[in-house]
């Protein structure tokens, strides 16, 4: 007999409210975890059998700070989320790993074959076998295992989905083959490195920094192959604050210019001035030569390298303002992060369909809504998609009613920031807490 029915009588009985409180941050959501865990336990039973499992998690992340400053080797602060993915998993003593994940077919990989494969580009299989390969690359044992997945990180909300399944199947083989020793911003550079060579997408690293390491935390990327990271421990909900993500439902078809231009503009500019990105690119040295630049690359292009050299500073008074505790001056960057994305960034829309503007409509309706009770930026990439506001507890429930009102029931989603990102919720023999986290 496995331990999945014992499992699921300590939760019913409210043995891990704690800690599910703990993890969650949000105690209005305990039952909601429960129930989703017991779910999950059963999911897994009815297609695996009853074994003695462990659970294990992994966050979605939010960009709190750093808009399109990474690819110019900038500084970001991002930050772990209570929505995440979470894994019911036995280990196997045979070369195979199963994945069953809610609303997909069941994957089965052969830990002898997992050299990449054209035709498996773009798909869960090839991150699985990338994260193997790389781990194993790396000198870490790796084994078969299987596994009943599921998530509420929302795709395509710019929550980092992807990463968070990366970093969740790269915990799972620390703790069932490395005993919890693979750390965090391994596991990070692993899910990269899948998502890079075999998923075929050429990605950064702060998604899976972010949801590896949990809480606040500060990348900066001068050495894009040895990024320094740093957690910063921060209780936002303590200083009575959630955080509020809002699809405007735009489109982001057709947007394949509008990112590439953000980039290649910033590099024209740092080209100019002899440069290969905007790190190396001071305010003096962009002053001094500014009519050439506007001459030769175009206004548009000095007004995003102006955001680039802001915001990159940015970041680090807004890590300041964590350490210190400083929340307002804290959300008044966050305020000066937004406001510069849109002015100067010009990120909020795309010039090639200016009649639709839901994320600037997103972002003058929490200025009205909110007031002093909050602030809003763009979320992500931008031009469609999504907003972030950072609102006070008292006032989220009528902030999220008057945005659903405007943009569709459930287009506002309130999330607390959690401490811990990839981590073992349970052990398999005692159904105690396992390791939090590997960092």
């Amino acid at each position: 007999m496995g331990n999945t029915n014992k499992i699921i009588g300590e939760i019913k009985a409210g043995n891990y409210d704690d800690l599910l409180l703990d993890i969650y941050v949000d105690a209005d959501k305990v039952s909601y975890q429960k129930n989703r865990y017991i779910e999950a336990i059963k999911s897994y039973v009815a297609q695996f059998g009853d074994d003695d499992v462990e659970i294990y998690s992994a966050p979605g992340r939010s960009e709190i700070g750093g808009n399109h400053t990474d690819h110019q080797h900038g500084e970001v602060l991002a930050a772990s989320i209570n929505n995440d993915a979470i894994a019911i998993v036995k280990v196997l003593n045979e070369p195979c790993i199963k994945i069953l994940s809610d609303g997909f077919d069941l994957i089965a990989i052969s830990l002898d074959d997992i050299t990449p494969r054209e035709e498996e580009k773009e798909s869960t299989t090839a991150l699985i076998k990338g994260i193997l390969a790389d781990m194993k690359q790396r000198g870490y044992q790796i084994g078969g295992f299987q596994a009943y997945i599921t998530s509420d990180v929302l795709i395509g909300a710019g929550l980092s989905s992807s990463a968070a399944y990366e970093t969740l199947i790269g915990t799972i083989l620390s703790g069932l083959y490395n005993n919890m020793n693979v750390s965090a911003v391994e596991i990070a550079m692993i899910g990269q490195y899948a998502e890079n060579i075999y998923f075929g997408k050429p990605c950064g690293l702060m998604d899976q920094m972010a949801c590896s390491v949990g809480n606040l935390v500060h990348i900066d990327f001068a050495d894009p192959g040895n990024p320094k990271v740093e957690k910063v421990d921060f209780d936002m909900n303590r200083h009575g604050y959630s955080l509020c993500i809002t699809d405007t439902k735009g489109s982001h078809a057709d947007l394949t210019d509008d990112y590439a231009a953000v980039p290649e503009e910033m590099k024209k500019v740092a080209r100019f001035l002899g440069k290969e990105v905007l790190l190396d690119v001071d305010q003096d040295m962009l002053l001094s030569q500014i009519t050439k630049i506007r001459k030769e690359v175009g206004d548009r292009g000095v007004l995003r390298a102006i955001h680039f050299i802001c915001e990159n500073e940015r970041v680090r008074k807004e890590v300041e303002a964590l350490k210190k505790e400083q929340i307002d001056d804290f959300l008044s960057l966050v305020k000066a992060s937004g406001d510069s994305s849109f002015k100067y960034l010009q990120n909020v829309y795309s010039n090639s369909d200016v009649q639709h503007q839901n994320v600037s409509v997103a972002l003058a309706l929490s200025d009205m809504f909110l007031g002093e009770n909050g602030v809003s930026r763009v979320h992500g990439g931008g031009f469609a998609g999504t907003i972030q506001a950072f609102v006070k507890n008292e006032v989220v429930a009528d902030y999220q009613k008057q945005m659903n009102a405007v943009f569709g029931e459930g287009s506002c989603i309130t999330m607390k920031i959690r401490k811990y990102g990839g981590m073992k919720v349970l052990s398999s023999n005692s159904c105690k807490r396992g390791g939090k986290s590997n960092a």
